[in-house]
């Protein structure tokens, strides 16, 4: 019984740790702002931060409880498509947060090319998040 209630206690510390660290993330660098900014819908931001924080507490109970759902191969390219966009445009706004698009873009010579690197990268996670829910054997 001991050992149980250790392990309780392990497992809910280091959710209190991951989940301030995922908060302190994108608190201070911004990302759900810069994310809005990014699609052109600043007056959503709240839209952002529910579809966040529903994400990983449904996530969570869907692992706990075990849930399972069987869906059709479209519904699963609806949700591969939209999961990638989420995080194509996650990881557009870190880049830009980061800066790390203007630094890569000079040294290789692309300025001019920054928004196609830009729609490089969300439509190359697009494509892995598509191929993630479509082809389950893969992995």
């Amino acid at each position: 019984m001991d050992r149980i209630i250790l392990l309780i206690v392990i497992g809910l510390a280091e959710g209190i740790v991951v989940g301030t660290a995922l908060v302190a993330f994108l608190t201070i660098l911004d990302i759900v702002p810069r994310l809005a900014q990014l699609t052109g819908t600043g007056d959503r931001c709240s839209f952002f931060e529910y579809s966040i924080t529903l994400g990983a507490v449904f996530g969570t109970l869907s692992i706990f409880l075990g849930w399972n759902m069987r869906f059709p191969g479209f519904a699963a390219a609806v949700v591969g498509a939209v999961m990638g966009v989420f995080v194509g445009l996650l990881a557009a706004a870190l880049t830009e947060v980061l800066n790390v698009l203007p630094i890569l873009s000079r040294r290789l010579g692309l300025q001019r090319e920054i928004s196609s690197l830009l729609t490089a990268i969300i439509f190359g996670k697009v494509l892995g998040s598509l191929i993630y829910w479509m082809v389950p054997d893969l992995w």
